[in-house]
């Protein structure tokens, strides 16, 4: 395939520092919340995430270097990088792997080793956390910290479906999974930004606490039992002096206020045309919050450059200006995505915000 080449790339991660402030940057910078390795290898020839994760540190930093390589050439300030408490949850697998849930009654929950979790977490990502930083290049900072927000970590280990049974059946052991697991991921948090946050210049975490009509539990148990937990973490990033983007996949209008008003994210990621349009996300809260998104995900998937190329092109004069904008995809670039439709969204991008080809 034909890949566009440009002039150097002179990263600059005070950009996105600037867009999750809110505050609008004419150099637009984009975003993902994560690329998937097919892509990245259709297009460098590389494969970096067969690398990061070895016990050899010397073959991880390799690795780490062909990641932030990649990510620098495509034009970013940035690079996406986060590692997932579930990936420390013992018992985990529920959300994501199909597999039963491991707490589902009051005995459960008490004999759960959740003081064990967080050394578990820095045993496993701790060598990784550091590779990160140490390959970093010039210019260039990473978004991300730790993964899987409080919602998505407790149905790693409970079940959506059991959750919601758990909670019709016995609603303080429900209130006091989310306490747990609430306590247990600000230890991490708390630990990773005294000991691992220097690279990072946006801290984040994913939560997806929607689907395509409504939230995923009633707002007022978000409320109640995610909000408090968000504002905890949230303020403790901000004692750092950084910005904070919260990504969540579907319709969370009603609980938006509580998120900003609360919670105080700093920036919100994820778009759907079937929800709203990105545009409307930028009508509603470009004058309080930095906006990540842009271009419907299923876009990418489903149509030629030409159309790609249109559709940024008229998102792109419908938001400029309004806030703090950082363009992406409105979800993520997994390997289901044609490396074509990827290539054309970054390419049409990078002519609009005045990129250099190279000759």
């Amino acid at each position: 395939m034909q890949i566009l080449k440009y002039q150097e790339n002179h990263p600059n991660y005070e950009n996105m520092v600037k867009v999750a402030r809110n505050q609008w940057v004419d150099h637009i910078p984009m975003y993902e919340h994560l690329i998937g390795p097919k892509v990245i290898y259709e297009i460098t020839g590389n494969k970096p995430f067969d690398l990061m994760y070895s016990e050899d540190m010397a073959e991880s930093k390799e690795g780490f270097r062909q990641y932030w390589d990649f990510w620098k050439t495509m034009g970013y300030d940035t690079a996406s990088m986060e590692f997932c408490v579930g990936g420390a949850l013992v018992g985990a697998g529920a959300l994501g792997g199909h597999v039963e849930g491991c707490i589902k009654d009051r005995a459960d929950f008490e004999r759960y080793p959740w003081d064990e979790i967080p050394d578990i977490f820095f045993e496993k990502y701790g060598p990784y956390y550091r590779n990160l930083a140490e390959t970093r290049p010039e210019g260039m900072k990473a978004i991300g910290g730790v993964g899987n927000g409080v919602f998505e970590a407790v149905q790693d280990i409970v079940g959506y479906m059991d959750l919601c049974y758990i909670k019709a059946d016995d609603e303080e052991l429900y209130r006091d999974i989310f306490k747990a697991m609430g306590q247990l991921e600000y230890k991490i948090w708390d630990r990773f930004m005294r000991e691992y946050s220097e690279p990072y210049c946006v801290l984040r975490f994913g939560d997806d606490l929607g689907f395509k009509s409504q939230t995923l539990l009633e707002p007022d148990d978000i409320r109640e039992n995610i909000v408090p937990v968000y504002q905890k973490i949230i303020a403790r990033v901000h004692q750092e002096n950084k910005p904070f983007l919260l990504h969540s996949c579907g319709c969370i209008f009603d609980i938006m206020d509580d998120l900003i008003g609360t919670a105080k994210i700093d920036a919100k990621h994820s778009n759907e045309d079937q929800i709203a349009h990105f545009s409307v996300w930028v009508d509603r809260y470009g004058d309080k919050i930095g906006n990540f998104g842009g271009i419907d995900t299923d876009v990418l998937c489903r149509y030629d450059a030409a159309y790609i190329r249109s559709y940024i092109l008229d998102c792109l004069e419908k938001v400029k200006g309004h806030g703090g904008i950082a363009f992406s995809s409105g979800n993520s670039i997994p390997d289901y995505v044609p490396t074509e439709g990827y290539l054309a969204m970054v390419e049409t991008v990078r002519e609009w915000r005045g990129d250099k080809a190279a000759f």
